[in-house]
């Protein structure tokens, strides 16, 4: 269904019942990218948004923060006080985002392959001269190419493994998704434009888990990082995994999340 905040207009889809979870995909993803994991929540109700200049949702926002403000009006229209929020990747940093900027509508967050974006300026102002390079791409080039572009990305080496039909079915995906939305999404979105949450780490209380694919070195790392500054975190490395563990080793992820979400709202 769409729901509309201010002049934008997201796509929400509503699964189940029971208390609720909120899903936000990766780059080049949708609602779409989820269906796989609903099967192991069945006690919960998941709703899954597709974010900025993705899928379905016509938004426009000049900010992560933004965004969030967007997404906590869409919050309050679905009558949610508080959620278990699960982002992946570009959705796992704006999860972490939402729940710095809001923390009291979080009962837990659990973060898949996701950062708190970059400490140094430099290092900012490096990945946003990057990231503007590939909306430029995006913007200059048919969907085709720059999705040949970003599935050859290392980053995603360990999904060449993947069953032909799971692999076209990502493929897919990606090539109904706006040019425009993608590029206007790295420009405003991107890690290198966003806060850094590094120093805000340490004073979120709630319960984090934060999940890793082996083979992503540079996330592991990033999250073994965050795992020390988190007070009350725990860290999961996914054997034989990636960058999207939710899409390589669904069974494993789902079982995970849901048993932590399990686990820390009973007691």
């Amino acid at each position: 269904m769409q729901v509309k905040v201010r002049d934008n207009s997201y796509w929400v889809e509503r699964y189940g019942k029971g208390k609720p979870i909120v899903f936000l995909h990766g780059f080049t993803a949708s609602t779409r990218t989820w269906q796989s994991i609903l099967a192991f929540f069945p006690e919960y109700e998941c709703i899954l948004i597709d974010l900025p200049g993705h899928g379905q949702t016509k938004a426009s926002v000049h900010s992560m923060e933004e965004c969030c403000a967007d997404l906590k009006t869409l919050m309050a229209h679905l009558q949610l006080d508080q959620i278990d929020l699960v982002g992946y990747s570009m959705g796992g940093r704006t999860a972490l985002s939402f729940a710095c900027y809001y923390p009291e509508m979080i009962r837990t967050l659990s973060l898949e392959s996701a950062s708190p974006g970059l400490k140094e300026k430099q290092d900012r102002q490096e990945r946003q001269e990057k990231d503007q390079q590939l909306a430029d791409f995006i913007l200059h080039h048919k969907i085709e190419d720059f999705v040949d572009k970003w599935e050859n990305l290392p980053l995603f080496d360990s999904q060449k493994q993947l069953p032909i039909e799971k692999r076209l079915a990502i493929r897919e995906e990606r090539l109904t998704q706006d040019r425009k939305g993608l590029a206007l999404s790295l420009e405003v979105m991107g890690t290198g434009v966003m806060s850094s949450w590094w120093n805000k780490l340490f004073d979120l209380t709630f319960p984090v888990l934060l999940i890793v694919g082996e083979w992503d070195y540079k996330f592991v790392t990033v999250n073994r990082k965050m795992n020390e500054c988190l007070p009350n975190s725990k860290i999961v490395v996914i054997e034989e995994a990636g960058h999207a563990i939710h899409v390589e080793q669904s069974k494993k992820f789902g079982t995970i999340v849901e048993d932590f979400i399990m686990t820390q709202t009973s007691r």
